[in-house]
């Protein structure tokens, strides 16, 4: 069989393709999805506000709030008394990775392919793509989690306390601990984003394959289950910041 009447598969790539360019800044399909996601909260938001100070409130302004309360209250239970601090940050990598994440699943995510120009070729993409599949996303926000952390510690137990967490030499145990200490604050970058990455583009990879081997609702139920676990991503992602926050706030021991 010729290449040129070979079957086209699915289009599976580990990184976001780009499909355009402006004043020299690569725009990729994940990007874009990003864009439309955040415009799609802005609106909401607005909406929720707007709704706040109206008497007659509408069942959606309900529905957001109860959400609210409920992320509110679990990261409560980490944080305590300085959750209305750390509840901006800690909400915001919340909604804004579940939101990526669903949005990711939605019809024509994927699917829609369009034409571009890579080299000498032009080759079929898919318009749109998941932005929590792209490791730059995943990276940047493990990297403002991370660096958050280290600025929560020096705040409240000063540059020098928050320093005896890693540099401590009154016992060859406590060098090593503080070495120890060390090296997980930078594994902690690469765990968080390789974990958010790696199970979201996991799902997608496999509801690609699925619905490109047999389309006719056999994906439904990976689907569902991408649907769940793009959530509890959202939530995982969110509350061991919040417990890295807490951490970093501990006086060294």
């Amino acid at each position: 069989m010729t290449p040129e009447h070979k079957p086209a598969g699915p289009h599976i790539s580990i990184h976001a393709d780009t499909i355009t360019s402006f004043m020299g800044f690569h725009v990729t399909n994940a990007l874009l999805l990003s864009i439309i996601v955040f415009v799609v909260f802005l609106i909401v938001a607005i909406k929720y506000k707007q709704e706040s100070t109206k008497p007659n409130k509408s069942n959606f302004f309900y529905f957001i709030t109860f959400v609210l309360r409920a992320i509110y209250t679990l990261f409560r239970s980490v944080l305590g008394e300085k959750t209305n601090y750390f509840f901006p940050l800690a909400g915001s990598f919340f909604f804004f990775i579940l939101l990526q994440n669903e949005f990711g699943l939605l019809p024509g995510v994927g699917s829609v392919l369009i034409k571009v120009q890579e080299g000498h070729q032009e080759a079929l993409v898919p318009l749109l793509r998941g932005n929590t599949t792209d490791l730059n996303t995943t990276l940047a926000l493990a990297l403002i989690s991370v660096t958050f952390s280290q600025y929560v510690g020096i705040k409240h137990l000063g540059f020098i306390g928050y320093l005896k967490k890693f540099i401590n030499l009154k016992s060859p145990m406590a060098f090593f601990t503080g070495i120890m200490e060390t090296i997980s604050e930078f594994s902690k970058v690469i765990s968080f984003s390789f974990r958010l990455f790696g199970n979201i583009f996991a799902g997608e990879v496999i509801l690609t394959i699925m619905a490109f081997l047999i389309p006719v609702l056999v994906s439904f139920p990976f689907l569902l289950f991408e649907v769940f676990i793009g959530i509890i991503q959202a939530l995982v992602f969110a509350m061991l910041s919040t417990v890295f926050f807490s951490l970093a706030m501990e006086k060294a021991h």
